[in-house]
């Protein structure tokens, strides 16, 4: 018997989770159903497979959204993250599985009750960051303390960064994920984490001037941003008592100082508009934010205001964007600073159609065992094929259609909301990962304690 696998969402992340379910299709009976709104885009190799069917669908659209859920046997949602919910209500009611590589929301966990009592699962958080990062750490985690280990420290780091061969900028970066997460990065809280047993704030407007520097054997040093809350999974990682619990976001050397720079200015701002933003001259829209002189220039105000040096590297990447053009024009009407300053950056850092990106995820677990301190540094490394087999795509699909097989296969079925941290579900996924070059090396290094290199940058 055919089973249908309904795919809400044909975005930047589903090339190899379409992929891997129609290599599958056959044996294992398999039948994939692709609902978006714009199902034209979908490439041929897509759309021509015998085991695929495309579908124009509008998730606000109630009729049509239940009667797209009702015939399948799981749903993958690939929707932006605060519409998981509609989806979650109709598959509840349905009795559908449901499969998302988004965090677990405050109205998705109240829904987990009903979803157990059904006999559902409800798979969140199996994508990349989160996903891939949860099971790597857990499969270290869990081997410390089956050998009676006891864990003091947990520093955990992911990055999607431009692949060295399509490095060709200033700021050492192209847009490889949704570009507003990257300009709103940070904001909504501060930082907090542990560090040697002590709690740490950061606020936002101090974020990207404190970074943590980490080497990755074979491709150098980069530097990470403190995620905006490290102790969310305390808890759940059984880490209560571990002295240093850190996560973080990864970056070339150099982009956070540069990036640090819009923040002051308020370029990051996404909490009111301007009236005017549409034909403004990306010029005019930096002045916005310098004070006011008659006889200064645009480019003289900033570098007084932020004290930048002319010959300073900063003063480039800046030029690189061509913020100081009077010719170049927002398109964007009332839009708030951060979705202008979205616009001007993709223009300089949307991926060409050869351009490579690179995921670097890593790992840092220090534990005491027999009375000695030991730790064991993990990473990896995946670089993509081109702008549409992004690595990002890769990290972020391959867990996704994994899970929604094993799922289908009633090898994952443990009913609930939840998120991938027990052996039955972390297990087969990574090994399944490996046989698509998505590996973890590690080595083990004498115990640290705290990252000498976490510093005011």
């Amino acid at each position: 018997m055919t089973r249908k696998i309904l795919v809400i969402g044909a975005g930047k992340s589903t090339s190899y989770l379409i992929d891997y379910l129609l290599t599958k299709a056959q044996s294992e009976k398999l039948h994939l159903i692709i609902g978006d709104l714009h199902p034209e885009l979908l490439p041929d190799t897509f759309t021509s497979h015998p085991a695929c069917q495309t579908l124009k669908l509008d998730i606000f659209n109630d009729q049509d959204r239940k009667e797209a859920i009702a015939t399948a046997d799981i749903v993958v949602s690939m929707v932006p993250a605060h519409l998981h919910i509609i989806l979650a209500k109709d598959c509840l009611a349905l009795g559908k599985h449901l499969v998302t590589a988004s965090y677990v929301s405050d109205e998705l966990k109240a829904l987990d009750k009903a979803v157990t009592e059904k006999g559902l699962v409800f798979m969140n958080e199996i994508g990349l960051d989160p996903g891939i990062d949860h099971m790597s750490a857990m499969q270290v985690l869990d081997s410390i303390r089956e050998k009676g280990g006891k864990v003091l420290l947990f520093e955990s780091f992911t990055g999607g960064l431009v692949a060295p061969e399509s490095d060709n900028n200033l700021w050492n970066y192209k847009f490889t994920w949704n570009p507003r997460n990257v300009v709103v990065a940070g904001q909504g809280g501060t930082a907090k984490f542990l560090q040697e047993g002590s709690y740490k704030y950061i606020p936002y407007h101090k974020l990207f001037r404190r970074t943590e520097f980490l080497n990755v054997e074979g491709y150098g040093k980069f530097e990470a941003y403190a995620n905006r809350d490290s102790l969310k999974y305390r808890e759940v990682y059984g880490l209560n008592n571990a002295l240093t619990l850190f996560r973080g976001t990864i970056r070339k050397i150099g982009f956070s100082k540069a990036w640090n720079i819009f923040v002051q200015l308020g370029m990051t701002d996404d909490s009111y508009t301007i009236e005017n933003s549409k034909g403004m001259s990306y010029r005019n829209f930096v002045n916005l934010f310098l004070p006011y002189s008659p006889t200064d220039s645009v480019e003289l105000k900033l570098r007084h205001y932020l004290k930048i040096d002319q010959d300073d590297i900063m003063w480039e990447k800046l030029m690189e964007l061509d913020l100081f053009d009077g010719n170049k024009k927002i398109t964007l009407a009332n839009a708030s600073p951060a979705q202008i300053l979205q616009e001007i950056l993709e223009n300089s850092w949307t991926l060409k159609e050869e351009d490579k990106d690179m995921i670097v995820m890593y790992h840092k677990f220090g534990y005491e065992l027999n009375g000695k301190k030991e730790q064991i540094d993990a990473h990896m490394v995946v670089t993509g094929k081109d702008r549409i087999y992004t690595a990002m795509a890769k990290t972020v699909g391959l867990p996704v259609a994994i899970a929604t097989l094993l799922i289908l296969n009633g090898k994952i079925s443990t009913p609930g909301v939840q998120i991938p941290l027990k052996p039955a579900v972390y297990q087969p996924i990574l090994e399944e990962l490996k046989s698509h070059g998505i590996i973890f090396k590690e080595q083990h290094a004498p115990y640290l304690g705290y990252n000498p290199d976490f510093v005011a940058s």
